[in-house]
């Protein structure tokens, strides 16, 4: 059975501990604006007012979830999440195996950022795994001019989310090598017959799901267990998650059944991170991220997640 371990700690600080090679792959959503993670930004999204964090009105009966807004970072701001990920990428870089891969949830306005900060830290681009879904960023009319430009809108309504791909250089001549002595260089095809696809169609995390976890910004289990399991090319490794959240990554390796580790600096989210994978884990207990898609036999009705038995794990 695949284990896990979390850790209420700031992964900065918790890195510099760890011996070399430790991990094989990485995946994570990060703060992207480095900002709303903030203590007083927290405050000010749980208690539903103020901040960087927007509560969009309701629309056609249904309530949006609230959304960072990334328009408001100054220049100084969007320097500084360059500079935030070449730091993590350097703290991240020691403690992963020559070739491992790290996937990071993104946004299209930051992309560039993320994705230079990790350059100048030395890993490779890969480029990016598209999220397709229709999501609420962006369509929006002048603000407060609504009606004088009803045929205008200010930025393309969103319906993908970019996860970003790099790697570490392999240490071996060839990628067939540096399988042969780490266990990584490449990602896991779906199938035999099918690569890993860089646009992966995955819509709105499922009701079920989010009744289990209140974080903001909860990523379905669908799409996280097909991008962990592509992170072990041969099956064998430990995947970190050094930004845990709700635990819902750490979940999806509990089902694929890889070994991982979460770190997670709020303490209300780490307080929550047990039953959440444990219950996230415990859905779809047919699907393995190993297809593109979820058939109805891969769905249980909520009712049956809390039949299962606990996955093994040490909390931290």
């Amino acid at each position: 059975m695949a284990r896990h371990e979390l850790h209420h700690d700031n992964c900065f600080e918790w890195l510099k501990d760890q011996p070399p090679n430790s991990f094989h792959g990485v995946c994570t959503d990060p703060p992207f604006g480095i900002v709303e993670f903030l203590p007083h930004e927290m405050a000010k999204l749980r208690s539903g007012r103020g901040g960087v964090w927007r509560l969009p009105p309701t629309i056609g009966g249904s309530q949006r979830d609230p959304l960072p807004r990334f328009t408001t970072l100054s220049a100084q701001e969007r320097e500084h999440v360059r500079c935030y990920f070449r730091e993590l990428g350097e703290a991240l870089l020691t403690v992963l195996v020559p070739g491992a891969h790290i996937i990071i949830a993104g946004t299209p306005m930051l992309q560039h950022l993320v994705q230079s900060g990790f350059a100048e830290a030395g890993y490779e681009v890969r480029g990016a795994i598209l999220r397709l879904y229709r999501g609420f960023r962006g369509g929006d009319r002048p603000k407060n001019a609504e009606t004088e430009f009803p045929d205008v809108c200010v930025t393309p309504r969103g319906c993908y989310e970019p996860w970003m791909l790099f790697r570490k250089p392999i240490s071996e001549r060839t990628v067939a090598d540096n399988l042969r002595k780490w266990g990584t260089g490449a990602l896991r095809r779906i199938g035999t017959d099918q690569p890993l696809p860089d646009v992966i169609q995955s819509g709105k995390t499922p009701q079920i799901e989010e009744t289990v976890s209140n974080h903001p910004t909860l990523k379905p289990q669908h799409l996280l267990r097909i991008l962990v399991r592509c992170l072990l090319p041969l099956g064998n490794g430990r995947i970190l998650d050094p930004f845990a959240g709700s635990g819902s990554t750490i979940a999806a390796c509990q089902a694929v059944g890889y070994d991982s580790v979460g770190l997670e600096i709020d303490e209300e989210y780490f307080k929550s991170q047990e039953s959440n994978i444990l219950a996230l884990s415990a859905l779809y207990p047919d699907f393995k991220g190993a297809a593109l898609e979820m058939t109805a036999a891969d769905m249980p009705k909520l009712g049956q997640v809390w039949q299962c038995q606990p996955v093994q794990g040490v909390l931290l």
